[in-house]
Parts: structure tokens; C-alpha cells; sequence
């Protein structure tokens, strides 16, 4: 919460109760806005993380599909040579299986350092505000 403006404290005492509560109204309606844009914010910037991660898993797709019919044929074919056919085919479905698995891992390592779409920061001063007017509210009875 915005420290008050200088000498505003100085005459809170000479103010009419309805002008408290106008004051008070005015500043909790500013500081709910700008948490609120806060946390949009936050959660913008959390959403583009997590759309990075799901673009590697579309990635991931989109070129295991265009390049698995010629890469599988070619090596196949390349195996063949030296084992029997099915064998090769195996051993060629086999390391298609790993590499898909890392790509996996790899997005799932970057949704995860995305955290969960909660405005964490926003939260937090949300907390400081109460604190603040907490303190402020004991030092005003006094």
C-alpha cells in the first residue's frame, strides 16, 4: 500500500467521519484496481510460459509426423542390409520411442517452470496492504 501523502495524516482529526469514510472508499476502491491489474499481469506473463511449453509439445508433434514415413523407410532400409527386416523395423520404433520421450520431458519441464497459474506476487501485496492498514489502524487508536 502507497505510504499516505505528507500532512495528510496531520488533520485526519479534524475531518468530518464522512469524509474519512469517502477517503477510505476512494483509496480501497484504487488499491483493489490496481491489485487486480496486478494479477492480470501475472497471470499474462504465467500463460505465455505455459503456451512456450505446450508449442514444444505441438512441436514435437508436428515433426515427429513429417519426418517419421521417410526417416522409418530410410533406416529401415539401411538396416536391412544386415538384419532381417522386422528386426531393423524394431530397433527403428525403438529410438523413435526415446527421442519422443525427451521432447515429452522437455515440455513438461517447461509447464512445470511455468508454476501454477495463481498471481503469487499479487497475493503477496495483498497481504502487505492488509498488514499495512492493520498497523496504520493501531497507530490511528493511539
Amino acid at each position: 500500500m502507497s505510504s499516505p501523502v505528507p500532512g495528510d495524516t496531520e488533520d485526519l482529526h479534524d475531518r468530518s467521519l464522512g469524509e474519512l469514510l469517502k477517503q477510505l472508499s476512494e483509496q480501497t476502491t484504487r488499491l483493489v484496481h490496481q491489485e487486480l491489474e496486478l494479477a492480470k499481469a501475472e497471470l499474462q506473463q504465467k500463460g505465455r510460459q505455459a503456451g512456450m511449453g505446450a508449442g514444444m509439445f505441438g512441436g514435437a508433434g508436428a515433426l515427429g509426423l513429417a519426418a517419421l514415413g521417410a526417416l522409418t523407410a530410410c533406416f529401415i532400409l539401411a538396416l536391412d542390409a544386415i538384419m532381417p527386416a522386422w528386426l531393423a523395423a524394431l530397433i527403428v520404433a525403438v529410438v523413435y520411442g526415446i527421442i519422443a520421450f525427451v521432447l515429452v520431458k522437455q515440455g513438461q519441464a517447461r509447464i512445470k517452470a511455468a508454476g501454477p497459474p495463481v498471481p503469487t506476487q499479487t497475493i503477496e501485496t495483498v497481504k502487505e496492504d492488509v498488514e499495512c492498514a492493520k498497523t496504520q489502524l493501531r497507530s490511528d487508536r493511539t
